[in-house]
């Protein structure tokens, strides 16, 4: 009797902070690498982390993300990593000026908008140069996904 081969297709691990795009208007975005331990990397994949309070800054030029959290690894000893340490964001030096230069303006920050695993199985991360909205450009977005809504409603109910 020949044995079935298990089925080792990754599953598509993608955490999003939805919010960010609500309060920001992105400008460009940048695929940076992130230095993690080997329980950090396990819980990402599990999916168990989270940016909603997360955010990007410059120290000695170099850039870092304070305040992602990353849950304990469940297996983990008591060598397990801290949730929301510091961690150092991997870009190329030009990608790196540019954004450092950009954010030295008034009213630019750079927002951690996703979390995945890329093709080759490292953890990636997505970070967008943006600029914060203001109430009245918030108060349209609402509009367009009200309205975006109710046209999804109308095709169905034709269909």
């Amino acid at each position: 009797m020949a044995k079935k081969k298990k089925d080792k297709t990754p599953q598509k691990i993608e955490i999003k902070n939805r919010k960010a795009a609500f309060e920001y208007k992105f400008l460009s975005g940048f695929e940076a690498g992130i230095m993690l331990t080997g329980t950090e990397i396990k819980s990402i994949r599990n999916g168990e982390a989270n940016l909603n309070d997360a955010f990007c800054f410059f120290r000695k030029g170099e850039l870092y993300i304070k305040n992602m959290f990353i849950a304990e690894y469940e297996l983990g000893t008591i060598h397990n990593h801290e949730t929301r340490r510091l961690r150092k964001l991997l870009l190329k030096k030009v990608e790196l000026r540019k954004l450092e230069k950009r954010v030295s303006e008034k009213g630019y920050s750079i927002i951690p908008y996703r979390i995945y695993i890329s093709d080759r199985g490292l953890a990636k991360i997505d970070i967008q140069l943006a600029q914060g909205k203001k109430s009245y450009d918030k108060r349209d977005s609402i509009k367009e996904r009200d309205n975006k809504r109710e046209m999804d409603r109308l095709k169905k109910i034709r269909l």
